[in-house]
This record gives C-alpha cells, sequence and structure tokens, in this order.
C-alpha cells in the first residue's frame, strides 16, 4: 500500500511543480490579478482621441476598479468619476450630442469617451507631459499649472514626492503603478 502511494507521489509531484512552474512563467496568471475590462469601448476611444488604452485602462482601475455607475461622495461620475461640472464643460466642448449626463454616470461607453476626450486635452494642457495630465486628472489643470510655474513639482514621475497634495501625489502613483503592471502583463491592447 505505502509503495503504491509513493509511486503516485513521484508523478503526482512533478506534475504540480511543472503546473505552477507553467502558471508562474507565462503572463496567464497576471491577467487575472490585472484584468482590463471594457477592452473595447477603451481601444475605441483611444484610438479616436489618440490616448494610450493602458493609461485609460489604469485610470478606470484607479478610480472605480471597472464599476460603472458609481457616485463619489463629491459627486464625481461613472466608470471614470467625471465631476459634473467637468463633464458639462467637456461635453460641449468635445461636441457630443449623443453624450448626456444620464449616460455619463451609468453607461461605461459614454463615460469612457468623455473621459478619454478629458485625458487627452489634459495632456495637451499639460504640453504633452502624461504624468502632469494625470496629476491634473485628479487635481485640475489649474492647480498643476500652479505647482509647475511656482516650481513646486517638476512634473516628472521621478519627482512625484515635491507634488504638494498627498491625495494626488498617491493618485499618480497608483495610476503609474497600474500602467506598468499593464504595459508588462500585456503585449498589445
Amino acid at each position: 500500500m505505502s509503495l503504491s502511494w509513493l509511486r503516485k507521489k513521484r508523478v503526482l509531484l512533478p506534475l504540480l511543480i511543472s503546473f505552477i512552474a507553467v502558471l508562474f512563467l507565462s503572463n496567464i496568471w497576471m491577467t487575472w490579478l490585472y484584468p482590463i475590462y471594457y477592452k473595447n469601448e477603451i481601444r475605441k476611444h483611444a484610438i479616436h482621441y489618440e490616448v494610450d488604452p493602458f493609461l485609460v485602462a489604469s485610470i478606470i482601475r484607479v478610480e472605480t476598479n471597472y464599476k460603472p455607475g458609481k457616485e463619489s461622495k463629491v459627486g464625481a461620475l461613472g466608470i471614470m468619476q467625471l465631476m459634473p461640472d467637468t463633464a458639462n464643460w467637456a461635453m460641449e466642448m468635445a461636441k457630443l450630442p449623443s453624450v448626456t449626463m444620464d449616460s455619463i454616470k451609468h453607461e461605461a461607453d459614454a463615460n469612457i469617451q468623455l473621459g478619454t476626450w478629458y485625458i487627452k486635452k489634459l495632456h495637451d494642457q499639460m504640453d504633452g507631459n502624461p504624468i502632469a495630465a494625470i496629476a491634473a486628472y485628479n487635481a485640475g489643470p489649474g492647480n498643476v499649472r500652479s505647482w509647475l510655474k511656482k516650481g513646486l513639482w517638476d512634473g516628472t514621475y521621478e519627482n512625484v514626492k515635491d507634488i504638494p497634495v498627498g491625495e494626488t501625489r498617491h493618485y499618480v502613483q497608483r495610476v503609474i503603478y497600474y500602467y506598468n503592471q499593464y504595459t508588462d502583463v500585456y503585449d498589445e491592447f
């Protein structure tokens, strides 16, 4: 009885070790830890507005972890947590008649479209600096421009510790963390 158990163990143990090795040596298991939902919507709007889709996915991950219909304590709406004033301004500027406040709150596609347009706008306002654009998404472009102008922060990730607002500093760090994870795990979007 014990001899047959040992034979089974000799077979099962290498199989188990092989399975674990394949699992950890491939990126497949990492997609379970870092999933990206709404890929088609993110891809479509990222291409249209010329924004890195991994950046959009990272912002969504930090804002709501892909849960649509959320409204924050301060009133931010939807999967990308757009403030109502910002959303109204963006809808007007982007000329998106099919996007409404109700769709921004409840429909991931409309929220991703407007949020991606806004990221592009912030990226342009921050002279193409993606780190400053991320900070502006959280703190507002006026605050970020003020920090840069006053020399409080130089707009680089290396000096993110100099961002004078802790929430924004942490936000930028989290978005970049998820961006790095996504670009390591996924070969393409």
